[in-house]
């Protein structure tokens, strides 16, 4: 009898996804409902989905699901949590989402470190509505509202908000990760996990920004999408931990392992 290696997420419903082709949201679904498995939290995890292309998130996750305002994704989440404080909540939003309308409640729930996690998916264009400019978009690049490319005089700089946000002193653990390569997945997939972590041990905040390709609006293929994310996105948007306040306090003059 052959062994079964590799199969659907408990946590996924058999439901085919909207996501154009090449898109790395499914991607990103796959791996939160690994991880939500894998921790066996499924009975007591609650998500917050967006506006946006991820607005129907709650046909995919088969978890509990309540539905924010567009951008109010960490205002709800940090009710439920509140309200429901042995419940794991996550929020997952878009760069319109999280960056623009809702950078005034995604900031303050960081700031004061609610005991939450935020899943965001930074494709620097808004992917929904036909690939307008984003608060992360980059200098030069050619959205449907920057036929010239994203003027820095007329439109300003891409919002970092990983840089952003492990600047505030509520903030536990922020780190930007990609999903463009078998390699990426697996990273992330780690990085997810430690973020879910984080609020089951009750650490407080984290967030796990993800490069996400997106071939419809950049107008390349899935596989040039992919390349695009090494070669430029991630020069304007550095993958990497940029807080960690769960790993160990090295003591002073302790020396490194071996």
């Amino acid at each position: 009898m052959a062994k079964k290696v590799f199969g659907r997420p408990k946590s996924l419903k058999e439901a085919i996804y909207h996501y154009c082709p090449g898109c790395g949201h499914s991607i990103v679904h796959r791996l939160v409902a690994e991880v939500i498995d894998e921790l066996d939290i499924r009975g007591i995890t609650i998500g917050v989905p967006p506006a946006g292309c991820a607005v129907l998130a709650y046909n995919y996750f088969d978890v509990d699901m309540i539905e924010a305002q567009h951008g109010r994704g960490p205002a709800t989440a940090t009710g439920i949590k509140r309200s429901l404080p042995d419940r794991i909540v996550f929020s997952y939003q878009g760069d319109g989402d999280l960056a623009a309308i809702g950078i005034a409640e995604s900031f303050h729930a960081a700031n004061r470190g609610e005991n939450i996690t935020v899943i965001f998916i930074n494709n620097a264009v808004y992917g929904m509505t036909g690939g307008q400019m984003a608060p992360t978009t980059m200098l030069e690049q050619k959205t449907t509202t920057t036929p010239a490319g994203r003027n820095r005089t007329l439109d300003g700089y891409p919002v970092k908000v990983c840089e952003l946000f492990s600047q505030l002193r509520g903030t536990t653990y922020i780190e930007r990760c990609t999903v463009n390569s078998p390699a990426s997945v697996n990273k992330t997939k780690k990085a997810i996990k430690k973020a879910f972590q984080c609020q089951i041990d009750g650490k407080g905040f984290s967030l796990i920004e993800i490069l996400s390709p997106c071939p419809t609006n950049w107008k390349l293929n899935a596989i040039d999408s992919c390349k695009w994310i090494d070669e430029v996105m991630s020069k304007e948007f550095p993958l990497g931990v940029f807080k960690d306040n769960l790993a160990p306090v090295k003591k002073t003059g302790e020396a490194d392992p071996c």
